[in-house]
């Protein structure tokens, strides 16, 4: 195992943050969503089944302060806002790109996934 990898073990390691908040029920999907490029609250909320508005907003909060998602309210009337990854939230979703492959593949295999 790797250096990197063994810090991610320790409690006190900076990098379990953005792990867990990367990781959580909704984040990969969160990011997933929004490589396809800037989306409003309600797309976004369209497009991931499931996901409460209360989790949306929280998930899409987290991510802004972590520097992985930029917010941009719109001068209309009224407001708009659109959610669209930062640099880093971009390369987070293009290094998650062959896991979510692997997810795919192997839940497409009907390798014991149960709902």
């Amino acid at each position: 195992m790797s250096k990197e990898s063994q810090a991610l073990l320790r409690r006190d390691c900076p990098g379990r943050v953005l792990l867990d908040h990367i990781t959580g029920k909704w984040g990969i999907l969160v990011l997933t969503s929004l490589t396809e490029g800037p989306l409003r609250f309600h797309q976004l909320r369209a497009g991931i089944e499931g996901v409460s508005d209360k989790m949306l907003t929280q998930t899409l909060r987290t991510f802004a302060s972590d520097g992985l998602v930029e917010r941009t309210v719109l001068p209309t009337a009224p407001p708009s806002v659109v959610y669209e990854l930062t640099e880093l939230g971009a390369e987070a979703a293009r290094e998650l790109e062959p896991f979510l492959r692997w997810v795919r593949a192997t839940a497409s295999a009907g390798v014991a996934v149960r709902v």
